[in-house]
């Protein structure tokens, strides 16, 4: 499985804990530089760097891939939607946490969510009687 890295470098321990929940070996991790200028246009920041990713049209639609978002919001959705478009469904991602408790702080990853899986989901209620 690819992991696409638009955050903070993943640990050996956040990586383990993908392995264990998603079931699947992570064969690459591309860290992708996310920051992001507000004073421009998201839409062609966040495209021109998802070009800088070296996959093919084929490799976006058939890899194993999970994101790891950027955290800051407007970033993120953008993210997505420029994703969807080369990959043809919602991709999964990782959500991230902190350790309550922890000093220094550290993260955790509290889940993988599938987000083609919540759009299928919620499709759903959209159906007329």
């Amino acid at each position: 499985m690819l992991i696409l890295n638009f955050s903070h470098p993943l640990t050996e321990d956040q990586k383990a804990q993908i392995k264990t929940l998603t079931g699947q070996e992570i064969t690459k991790i591309d860290n992708v530089a996310s920051q992001m200028d507000n004073a421009r246009p998201f839409a062609a920041q966040i495209h021109r760097m998802v070009e800088e990713i070296a996959l093919s049209p084929q490799e976006w639609q058939t890899l194993p891939i999970l994101i790891n978002p950027p955290s800051y919001n407007f970033a993120a959705v953008t993210l997505i939607a420029e994703l969807h478009g080369r990959m043809g469904y919602f991709p999964a991602v990782i959500r991230i946490r902190p350790v309550l408790g922890s000093a220094p702080p550290r993260f955790e990853i509290a889940e993988i969510i599938n987000l083609q899986q919540v759009r299928e989901k919620a499709r759903q209620k959209r159906k007329m009687p």
